[in-house]
């Protein structure tokens, strides 16, 4: 649906008065799952684009404060929870405004520290313990779980580019993509590790947004980004320590979104995802 400003200000009048006077603006570059306007200077609104994607509200209004209770980084933080209503559907949510540059709006940065540092956020993410936590499931696109639950998916898009990338050696990556389920721990999983959705101050790795598909689980699918953003050394870096099996299954994520936005309407996809082909047939 189409979530205009002024949806936004009726929700901020009607739900939360105290805030009315403050002016209202959509952020620089919004995401897919959710819109986010600016709320003043120091809050923002965020609300779920579908049905799809309304559960990660309260999912996140439940668990990002405890998380950030364990982290020495910056993290999404939801201050007040608002309801659906007539013309807007959804629940919705009030979010401190954390001030930063995400690594998109950042192309020149040092990626081998970059990847250090995303590196170090991720173990700590992981090492919170998260017994209580969501599972991979539907609600989070299955991030954490297994990611055969894409093969016919990926076997489909495979044949409807046949006649344009060499799909022989993708489906053969793939199969050894799949090929070991994770036997480990679970662990909290943010889902979607990408540049929109990192924070950085002075160039340099500050914090982490965008928390909607978090789960528990396989952490691989959180470091999809070795092929979808990193290259050469700042890969090897970035993967430094992972079991093989893991990094195959993080490529398999890689592979697998690649596949999918292959042909997207949007260009930044499309774009992305023949870099990330690209990347991976260069390794083999």
């Amino acid at each position: 649906m189409e979530i205009t400003i002024e949806i936004v200000k009726k929700l901020v009048e009607e739900q939360f008065p105290q805030w009315r006077e403050l002016k209202i603006y959509p952020v620089a570059k919004s995401g897919h799952d959710n819109r986010t306007f600016h709320l003043g200077d120091n809050m923002a609104v965020r609300l779920p684009s579908g049905k799809d994607y309304a559960a990660q509200i309260q999912k996140e209004s439940q668990w990002l404060p405890y998380l950030q209770e364990h982290l020495d980084y910056p993290i999404s933080k939801p201050i007040a929870a608002g309801k659906p209503t007539s013309y807007y559907p959804f629940p919705w949510s009030v979010n401190l405004w954390i001030e930063g540059s995400t690594l998109s709006e950042c192309p020149r940065i040092d990626k081998r520290q970059l990847a250090k540092d995303l590196a170090a956020a991720l173990k700590k993410l992981q090492s919170v313990d998260c017994q209580q936590g969501p599972e991979a499931g539907q609600h989070n696109f299955y991030r954490g779980g297994d990611l055969k639950v894409y093969h016919q998916e990926t076997l489909d898009v495979l044949k409807i580019l046949e006649n344009r990338l060499p799909v022989k050696q993708l489906r053969a990556i793939w199969d050894s993509c799949i090929s070991e389920a994770y036997t480990g721990e679970k662990v909290w999983v943010h889902g979607d590790v990408a540049p929109g959705n990192i924070l950085l101050q002075n160039n340099r790795f500050y914090g982490m947004i965008d928390f909607g598909i978090l789960g528990t689980g396989d952490p691989a699918c959180d470091y999809a980004m070795a092929w979808t953003y990193f290259d050469g050394e700042a890969r090897a870096i970035f993967l430094a320590g992972l079991p093989i099996d893991m990094v195959k299954r993080a490529k398999g994520w890689a592979l697998w979104k690649a596949l999918i936005t292959y042909d997207d309407r949007n260009a930044d996809f499309r774009q992305n995802a023949r870099y990330t082909v690209a990347a991976i047939l260069k390794e083999e």
